[in-house]
């Protein structure tokens, strides 16, 4: 039988969790920078470290190239994010999960409790990873994008909100980033985000939700409150 959660920090019960895929389940930050400081040192631009990555990447991610000093006068945006894209395919398989993504999985499924990726991802490239790491069995759907670019996945949030024909302020999102943030409040749901992706701490405590060094310590939250029969 589904349960319905009831975490402290949050203002209403959890009964539907919706994943963010890069960065919150799937540890890759690190990797995008090593591909994209491929790229600064072709273009003759400074490269970055992890940290300054966290602080500047942004969505829509064009907004991100430019801050990195990339002129499209030059090299346009799509031949960067293709040649980006194309180098980060080669070396995705070296990404592992994050640390406690897959227990963290588990006690949701445990629960029954429906859980839905939901990622800017390129589709045919996230069914993939799901499928590579076995996931295909925990998510009703895997929501990704129909081109590499990852310009945003808020448009593809509400439609899949809307087919639910459910409280969307029930669904609990899930990612590493302000961009999930803002998803969640534009579909109507409640967003928990979690450090050590895409973004940094200050960046992600500006968003006003709740915060958690990892997803141990989310996991902690989570559960930690009453859990209630459906």
């Amino acid at each position: 039988m589904p349960v319905v959660l009831q975490p402290a920090c949050l203002d209403r019960p959890v009964d539907r969790v919706v994943w963010d895929w890069n960065g919150t389940l799937f540890d890759d930050a690190w990797l995008c920078v090593d591909v994209m400081n491929t790229l600064l040192r072709e273009h003759d631009l400074p490269e970055m470290t992890l940290p300054h990555y966290q602080r500047i990447f942004d969505f829509p991610v064009e907004t991100y190239y430019r801050r990195l000093g990339f002129d499209f006068a030059h090299a346009s945006f799509e031949e960067l994010g293709t040649l980006f894209i194309r180098r980060y395919e080669q070396r995705k398989w070296e990404c592992q999960l994050h640390r406690g993504a897959r227990d963290l999985l588990n006690a949701l499924a445990a629960r029954n409790i429906p859980q839905v990726l939901l990622s800017a991802y390129e589709q045919s490239t996230l069914d993939q990873l799901v499928s590579h790491f076995a996931l295909d069995d925990y998510f009703e759907s895997v929501l990704g994008h129909p081109d590499h670019y990852a310009a945003g996945k808020t448009e593809r949030g509400r439609r899949w909100a809307a087919e639910t024909g459910e409280d969307p302020s029930r669904f609990l999102f899930i990612g590493d980033t302000a961009h999930d943030a803002d998803v969640a409040r534009a579909v109507g749901a409640q967003c928990m985000l979690v450090e050590g992706g895409n973004q940094d701490r200050d960046r992600l405590a500006a968003c006003g939700v709740p915060l958690f060094p990892d997803l141990r310590g989310l996991e902690t939250s989570l559960f930690g409150g009453a859990i209630q029969p459906d």
